[in-house]
């Protein structure tokens, strides 16, 4: 899998969790200590974001990594 199909999956389901949760994007991204610019970002699969990012929303959202890996279709 290319690494763009990736953080595209990986954004889809980042939104997807935090839809459920009934989060908006700013009220988490300010829970996540990131700007709402830099979550769209993510969510988009525009940026290859750092682990730490990554481990604060999965922190936020109560997940797992391996979790939110398995939900991508590969």
């Amino acid at each position: 899998m290319y690494e763009k199909e990736i953080l595209f999956n990986i954004g889809n389901n980042i939104r997807a969790e935090r839809t459920r949760a009934r989060l908006s994007q700013e009220s988490f991204a300010e829970k996540v200590g990131i700007n709402e610019k830099h979550l769209s970002k993510i969510e988009n699969g525009c940026v290859n974001s750092k682990i730490t990012t990554i481990l604060a929303i999965m922190n936020a959202l109560q997940l797992e990594f391996a979790d939110l890996y398995r939900k991508i279709d590969i």
